[in-house]
């Protein structure tokens, strides 16, 4: 779906306030506050704040879909690197938008039976279906192992990505680089979660030692 500017203005704000606040704790008044716009004009866009936050979650699923999706596609990739491109582009958008990945945590730990949570559990088994099938590529190639647990794979993925970029004070602390400028930290801690992520799924899918 296509929205206009105002209605991806009204998106981007509602995605901050949910993941800060939680979908109960923010308000459509306080997001048509924080947006600059009157309050019917959410209505107006979106019929509720249910179907506000479900036009987050499309958009935002939409996406990562998308960019799956055309890396199966690329033949110039093994597949292999495919999924070391996956693994690159998973943190590079966990990093542009933390908000959204905090949300998807307190939708499925907070609101276990809600459409949004039901949304995010069919992306998730559309998203394994895509990767199995860069698996099943890599099996058929004699490439990857036959034993793969794509499942635990993106758990392994998403879990790690989750902790260490929510929590990337303490990795700060915990490793004493507070003096380094953010810019540099940035680069430097999505380097060296890529390396490590891509460290395990070569030992998981190949052969090699």
């Amino acid at each position: 779906m296509e929205y206009n500017e105002k209605q991806l203005q009204i998106l981007e704000v509602a995605e901050t306030l949910f993941a800060e606040h939680g979908f109960e704790g923010a308000s459509v008044r306080d997001i048509a506050k924080e947006a600059d716009i009157n309050v019917a004009m959410i209505s107006y866009y979106f019929g509720s704040k249910e179907k506000l936050l479900e036009s987050l979650f499309v958009r935002r699923i939409s996406e990562v879909r998308l960019q799956i999706e055309n890396t199966i596609q690329n033949e110039a990739l093994s597949p292999l690197d495919k999924i070391y491109q996956l693994v690159d582009t998973y943190i590079e958008r966990m990093v542009k938008r933390p908000s959204f990945h905090k949300l998807v945590v307190r939708e499925q730990m907070l609101r276990k039976d809600s459409l949004v949570c039901l949304q995010i559990i069919e992306n998730k088994k559309r998203n394994q279906a895509l990767i199995t099938s860069i698996i099943k590529d890599g099996q058929d190639k004699g490439i990857f192992k036959n034993d793969i647990d794509v499942s635990l794979m993106m758990i392994t993925m998403v879990g790690t990505a989750n902790q260490l970029i929510t929590t990337q004070h303490i990795y700060r602390k915990m490793n004493n680089l507070e003096d380094m400028p953010e810019d540099v930290f940035q680069e430097n801690m999505k380097k060296k979660l890529s390396q490590h992520l891509k460290t395990i799924f070569k030992a998981i899918l190949t052969y090699e030692a």
